[in-house]
């Protein structure tokens, strides 16, 4: 029996949905980027309140320059990790990419530079396509395939390097004034890494081929059923990766003085601790390349904050470990209080049915 309702009469209630009823202090609350961002100003206002010099003209730039080369590997590596899937051959990657940087200008000093970046990025993105290959075909797990390609990578950069070393005076000048030049303040290489980090957020957000990464890394079985090309996703982002992988190996080449055999050695924990740290699932499925490179921040910024107030290197690695412990924690937590108000959801629309 149906029921009809008077003209004039006051019509039921409808409840509005639970987005909607959310204040937008909630709504900022939920954010999963601020709780890394508080700590980020908390720690640079502690910071300067006991040493004014760390945020003088110098001091800004340093720790823009610190941060840049791990960010962009953060954004890289969030993507991998979005899909349920990790790359530590990054650093070995960064190396190689690094070392053939200096190759090539010392091979030829009128190579334009321009050369050398496609040339690099290129060079990452085949080094990424050899992972990507061996994880999607072979149907090997990340971890044991990418923790194979770093030692391969790092034994074919140690056979190609041997004791060679390249310096700032075999590169450029105007190559070098890449990480000595600012606008506005901003070094021009970092200006690029957030150009970075800005294009591959709208692509994540916007794109159809960046929301299929969050599918495959909620449930790939689910993804591929609703007809996403699974394996050919998984494949883009590993080159995507690489090609971000080899940018940074060129920019990185500008900010140091030197780049050989052992360049970019361990990076690769640094850089899946600032990606856990700005709030990517490890699980996958959920977090922004945005909240991956703010935790890329974080993490140069504790390390420059806690020797500018003279604390032993041993405390600045307890505080990471530390902090990769808190946000897997609350990942964890927020992920269990999503389950449940789904749940309860879900519970009351049945009695109201």
């Amino acid at each position: 029996m149906s029921t009809a309702t008077s003209p004039g009469a006051t019509p039921p209630a409808t409840v509005a949905p639970a987005a909607r009823r959310e204040s937008p202090l909630s709504r900022l609350l939920a954010v999963r980027e601020l709780p890394v961002v508080v700590a980020l100003v908390a720690l640079v206002a502690v910071t300067t309140a006991v040493n004014p010099l760390f945020l003088s003209g110098q001091g800004v730039k340093d720790l823009l320059l610190n941060a840049t080369i791990v960010m962009m590997l953060a954004v890289g590596q969030a993507m991998i990790i979005i899909t349920r899937n990790v790359d530590l051959s990054i650093g070995s990657m960064l190396g190689l990419c690094a070392f053939g940087t200096g190759t090539m200008f010392a091979g030829d000093s009128g190579v334009p530079i321009a050369v050398v970046f496609v040339a690099m990025v290129a060079l990452g993105g085949l080094l990424g396509a050899v992972n990507g290959m061996l994880v999607t075909v072979a149907r090997v797990p990340a971890l044991v395939i990418t923790l194979g390609t770093l030692y391969v990578f790092r034994g074919i950069n140690n056979l190609w390097a041997g004791g060679t070393q390249y310096f700032a005076d075999d590169r450029p000048r105007a190559f070098g004034a890449l990480s000595v030049d600012t606008v506005l303040g901003i070094p021009i290489i970092t200006l690029v890494a957030v150009a970075v980090v800005a294009a591959v957020a709208v692509v994540m957000s916007r794109l159809r081929a960046g929301r299929d990464l969050y599918a495959i890394g909620s449930d790939p079985d689910a993804a591929a059923v609703f007809g996403i090309p699974v394996l050919r996703r998984v494949m883009a982002a590993f080159i995507a990766n690489g090609m971000l992988v080899g940018l940074a190996g060129v920019l990185y080449a500008s900010r140091f003085n030197s780049v050989g055999a052992t360049t970019g050695t361990e990076l690769e924990l640094t850089v899946v601790a600032a990606v856990v740290v700005g709030g990517v699932a490890i699980f996958g499925g959920s977090g922004t390349v945005v909240g991956a490179a703010v935790g890329a921040f974080l993490l140069t910024t504790i390390t420059s904050s806690l020797t500018a107030l003279r604390i032993d290197k041993f405390w600045q690695q307890a505080v990471v470990g530390a902090l990769i412990i808190a946000a897997i924690a609350i990942e964890r937590i927020a992920s269990l209080r999503a389950a449940r108000k789904l749940r309860e959801q879900s519970e009351r629309e049945v009695l109201d049915v």
